[in-house]
């Protein structure tokens, strides 16, 4: 697993722990959110998006349990329906950050990082304090030059600039140990 794989999943949690704090003006709902919350904490995915999807039925348009959906959904390995989720969330909450900055580690784990790079500009667009997103897109601004120095390696072997770049951002990118 990349480093940028790895330090993303981690940032999914962290998106979602953040838009809890986002949206703690709805304390009257708090209960049920907190119960998904531990339910999804806990690995239960099924039992959390049985929560959600009841929760939902009533109030459809929550974007905080929509948010919540998505993260069960990328969490359980449903990455397409997770994407959909939060493509929807930003389309309809463009105010939202967080819905980009997951939607950005999804593409990010697909190796799509044109659309992660731009699902994280779109967070910093809308939120230009928040610094997840900021890291998240310096490591994929990180990834995209990894590929070109890559490439322009590939292309030209003789290239003798590349190959120092290219080792350095791949030290980078490297897992921590």
């Amino acid at each position: 697993m990349t480093s940028i794989q790895s330090v993303q999943s981690g940032r999914i949690a962290r998106a979602f722990s953040v838009a809890l704090l986002c949206f703690a003006s709805f304390a009257a709902r708090a209960d049920d959110y907190t119960d998904v919350n531990r339910l999804v904490q806990a690995r239960q995915y099924d039992q959390a998006m049985a929560k959600a999807e009841q929760y939902l039925a009533a109030k459809p348009r929550d974007p905080q349990m929509r948010f919540l959906k998505g993260v069960i959904l990328a969490e359980s390995g449903k990455r397409a329906a997770a994407i959909e989720a939060y493509l929807q969330l930003t389309q309809e909450y463009p105010e939202l950050p967080e819905p980009y900055n997951n939607l950005a580690v999804l593409y990010a784990q697909q190796n799509d990082y044109d659309k992660a790079r731009d699902a994280l500009e779109g967070a910093v667009r809308a939120n230009p304090n928040y610094a997840t997103a900021h890291e998240n897109l310096g490591d994929v601004y990180a990834r995209l030059a990894s590929q070109s120095y890559a490439k322009a390696q590939q292309i030209d072997p003789a290239n003798t600039s590349a190959p120092p770049k290219l080792a350095l951002v791949r030290q980078l990118l490297a897992p921590k140990r």
